[in-house]
């Protein structure tokens, strides 16, 4: 569980026992409620996290709501967005390994994450890493109309493991993911995702990948 969990669910547990001294039982079922919700809400489950250095994982839990192609002047790029509800786990996970390069927070607005325009206004955090592969991923964690708060345990010159834990956004939020598009997708919108163990897309021409394209050219000698 996040830390964060054990604070909220405490506090509430300690405002439902005065209430119960005070009023009574019966007026303590709602902090007592919250406090299940909290702890509930702020669960952080292990996840096994698939090893091939080609892929990249889930930045976070949630529904895939977009699959988009960029053009943009340094090349062709794919956006997915994965909207995350007060129901899934709100750690956010890198979805590669290498350096982070860069981290840049910008204040904004809590429009509903469904709604597209919450990518350019709301409050988000964006990380880029230079993957050991040689390419470049970001993710975005974006603010909700609920959320508001979100939480980057990483700094810049930092090495990242792919499905490694690097933050949180508290209650509804979404997360973007950009990577090169030449990768092969492989989500839809409306898939469900979980945080470092769903595969979005597979870059092609990492070694792994180049052995078995020679395993594959000798057998068909």
């Amino acid at each position: 569980m996040v830390r964060d969990g054990y604070f909220y669910g405490l506090a509430l547990i300690a405002v439902a026992a005065l209430v119960w001294f005070l009023a009574g039982w019966g007026w303590a079922v709602v902090p007592l409620l919250l406090a299940a919700f909290f702890l509930w809400f702020f669960r952080d489950p292990e996840r096994a996290i698939p090893q091939p250095p080609s892929l990249i994982v889930s930045p976070a839990d949630g529904k895939v709501t977009e699959v988009a192609r960029l053009n943009t002047p340094a090349g062709s790029l794919v956006r997915v967005s994965i909207f995350l509800s007060v129901f899934d786990v709100h750690v956010n996970r890198s979805p590669v390994s290498g350096v982070l390069r860069e981290v840049r927070y910008r204040k904004g607005e809590y429009l509903n994450a469904l709604n597209p325009e919450c990518a350019a206004r709301n409050e988000q955090n964006l990380a880029l890493v230079d993957c050991d592969e040689g390419y470049q991923v970001s993710f975005t964690q974006i603010a909700g109309l609920l959320a508001r708060r979100i939480v980057f345990t990483k700094r810049v010159g930092d090495r990242l493991r792919r499905g490694e834990r690097v933050g949180l956004i508290k209650f509804g939020s979404r997360t973007d993911l950009i990577f090169p598009g030449h990768a092969e997708v492989l989500v839809n919108p409306g898939d469900r995702v979980r945080g470092g163990a769903s595969i979005i897309a597979r870059i092609p021409g990492s070694e792994p990948d180049l052995q078995l394209a020679a395993v594959a050219a000798e057998i068909d000698a």
